[in-house]
């Protein structure tokens, strides 16, 4: 699906969207619960979120869908051996693998598009010296031998997700502890877990460089639980508050542990009006001027960002962000393409960009399969001087299948071609 943004200032009223991440460990924590039912609001699913419920499943849990609702009832006994296609969800795998080794002693993993490309070869490695065998160094492949528990050592600069899944996963193992062997990068991410967790009945205790999961740990449903809204894509919209719209977004919980939560106050030090209270985060349009922004713990908002920094004055340095070229695209690379194909000027570096402002002019973008590629270009388009015309727009059902309708809702033209 192509689609075409005709410049039009996006401004208004919207309802954040319920939170993917969120969601994943939501949904993974209630199909865990020994012979417990859990319903959980969740506002909108995803293809992402959809790829995880799909392996539950596979794993013997009965997932159902009512309204805003999700209906999960876990299973006394686990399936052997499940079938577990993650589509193109790298949560969905990094999560599962380990738990479905745990849980089940054996299965066979699948996924498409860039995921059987994306890092994985640490987590397997400290799997594997737990007792899984993998019958390939990358998807698909069978595993079999059930992990046991004890210490784990896991790099923390590559992806939050191994720190995660394993964590996830120590219940069902009879529990153990994580220690990290370099600098954790995306902390927010794994606090989100051990959150998630705690609301569970796990008490997952923080060490001196790790985490520890008691040997008598078990998941016990809270019997109905709400995903938070999503700040990771609630901030396309609050940027195009800041672009030159004035955008009221509700949902969204101040004391949040999403870590991209920090678009308010990198939007703020870009020049834009921003207030926050219990109801709204509300963002209006400032004389927007250049930053230096560290992405290390906030890699998924560098598409948005870099949009921002190309309508601001001056050079926007962005660093931290080598982990982005591991991404659903080499997501460098792909917002510097985005950039220059809309008339923009954008220096790549290895770990980070340098975006020149002075605004975008519109152009044919390649959404590259990356929902925030897509979403980031709809977002500038309207605001560009001519239309914008992005290829492959499908890629935002991923993560926010109606986000062009909300897109239309606030004012946004953007006509399928």
């Amino acid at each position: 699906m192509d689609i075409t943004i005709t410049p039009s200032p996006l401004s208004g009223k919207i309802s954040a969207i319920s939170s993917k991440s969120d969601a994943h460990r939501l949904l993974i924590c209630a199909g865990l619960c020994a012979g417990e039912t859990t319903k959980i609001h969740i506002t909108d699913t995803s293809k992402d979120i959809d790829a995880t419920a799909g392996v539950l499943r596979s794993m013997g849990a009965n997932i159902t869908r009512e309204s805003e609702y999700f209906l999960v009832a876990s299973p006394e006994n686990f399936t052997l051996s499940p079938v577990c296609d993650c589509c193109e969800s790298g949560s969905t795998l990094r999560f599962l693998l380990p738990v479905v080794a745990a849980a089940c002693g054996s299965g066979y993993f699948s996924g498409s598009g860039k995921l059987p490309d994306r890092p994985i070869s640490e987590l397997m490695s400290a799997m594997g010296s737990h007792g899984v065998n993998f019958s390939s160094d990358k998807l698909p492949f069978s595993i079999s031998g059930r992990m046991s528990g004890g210490e784990f050592l896991i790099p923390g600069n590559i992806s939050s997700q191994y720190i995660s899944g394993i964590l996830l996963s120590l219940p069902l193992s009879g529990g153990g502890g994580i220690q990290l062997t370099t600098v954790l990068e995306s902390s927010s991410y794994v606090d989100m877990t051990v959150s998630t967790m705690n609301s569970f009945g796990v008490k997952v205790a923080g060490t001196a460089n790790g985490w520890l999961v008691p040997a008598d740990s078990q998941y016990k449903s809270p019997l109905c639980i709400s995903a938070e809204g999503d700040w990771s894509n609630g901030a396309f919209f609050l940027a195009a508050g800041a672009l030159g719209g004035d955008i009221q977004m509700s949902g969204l919980s101040s004391t949040s542990l999403q870590g991209d939560k920090k678009i308010t106050s990198i939007l703020h030090s870009f020049g834009a009006h921003v207030v926050s209270d219990e109801n709204f985060v509300t963002v209006k349009c400032g004389d927007l001027s250049s930053l230096e922004i560290d992405i290390s713990n906030i890699p998924d908002l560098l598409p948005i960002l870099a949009v921002t920094a190309a309508f601001a004055r001056g050079e926007t340095r962005f660093y931290g962000g080598a982990r982005l070229r591991l991404k659903e695209s080499d997501r460098l690379a792909a917002t510097s393409s985005m950039l220059s194909s809309l008339g923009g000027h954008c220096l790549e570096l290895p770990d980070g960009l340098i975006v020149s402002g002075g605004g975008l002019s519109g152009g044919i973008v390649n959404g590259c399969n990356d929902h925030r590629i897509v979403m980031a270009a709809a977002i500038a388009g309207a605001f560009c001087q001519s239309p914008v015309t992005i290829v492959g727009a499908q890629a935002v059902e991923k993560s926010y299948p109606e986000f062009f309708r909300d897109f239309r809702a606030l004012g946004g033209i953007a006509n399928v071609i």
